[in-house]
């Protein structure tokens, strides 16, 4: 029976991009991980390095964290292409994909952008990045003329270059990133889990203050979700849980007087959310 005055109506075109991505990881093997970080040292190095003009989003710390585990899990910083003769490539640059709340001619979208060569990459030159996609006019910028390009065209062509585009090994590195990282801390939410197209996406939820036992008591710390979806056909559940376990490590680890390869004269600037 059919409902009265229900119009049904094609998806909106600025979410076409989604929908082919999302058709094109149906052949995942999706497993969830997750575990909590706690974020003193994080907290305190970003309060130490802040200026007048900005600090270091957390996300800047996961993906320049992430980037040098994965250097160390080659078998993690891959991807697998075919069903019948399934080939796998490893990459030697770490390529991290974000994904960002945008907006596409009035339309609330989520667009993704790639940096590559993170494990070389300083805080400075993430943050740089961030600020650039997080600040700028997606319906303007010449980086995201692709996307809109995909919406212009019929959906069967449309999904056809989208394949064409994304799907070789080749070309996925560049073009979808070899991890990736979504966010959703700057909500009130605690973890999640996402397909980000790569071998390992990771989801990073709010930072909020928790009870912990430390030395054997309970006190109140900052604590972040930290999610790790992997594709199992790449790889199994252990390395999973090192590259998880190891960049837990390495967010503990940041201290207010490390440096964490900042580069002295550079000032972090832009956003103060996460």
């Amino acid at each position: 029976m059919n409902t009265p005055n229900v119009r049904p109506s094609p998806p909106a075109r600025e979410r076409l991009h989604t929908l082919y991505f999302l058709a094109g990881i149906r052949s995942f093997s999706p497993v969830h991980l997750d575990t909590e970080v706690e974020m003193d040292g994080v907290l305190a190095h970003r309060a130490a390095t802040a200026t007048g003009t900005g600090r270091y989003s957390v996300v800047t710390y996961v993906l320049h964290t992430a980037a040098r585990v994965l250097k160390e899990h080659p078998h993690a910083n891959a991807a697998l292409h075919g069903r019948f003769r399934p080939r796998v490539a490893e990459y030697a640059s770490v390529n991290g994909k974000l994904a960002l709340d945008a907006t596409l001619s009035g339309r609330r979208v989520v667009l993704s952008t790639v940096f590559p060569g993170l494990e070389s990459a300083n805080l400075d030159e993430i943050q740089r990045q961030v600020n650039h996609y997080r600040d700028a006019d997606a319906d303007t910028m010449p980086e995201f003329a692709g996307v809109r390009a995909l919406h212009k065209v019929p959906r069967w062509l449309g999904g056809r270059l989208f394949r064409r585009t994304v799907g070789p090994l080749s070309a996925r590195a560049e073009r979808l990133g070899t991890f990736s990282v979504s966010s959703l801390g700057h909500r009130p939410v605690d973890g999640f889990h996402s397909v980000g197209g790569t071998t390992v996406t990771l989801g990073v939820g709010r930072v909020a203050d928790r009870p912990v036992v430390r030395d054997g008591a309970v006190v109140v710390a900052p604590v972040m979700r930290l999610s790790l979806t992997f594709d199992h056909r790449v790889i199994d559940g252990a390395e999973a849980a090192d590259v998880l376990g190891e960049i837990k490590d390495g967010l503990e680890g940041y201290k207010p007087t490390a440096g964490h390869e900042l580069t002295a004269g550079h000032a972090p600037t832009g956003g103060e959310g996460s």
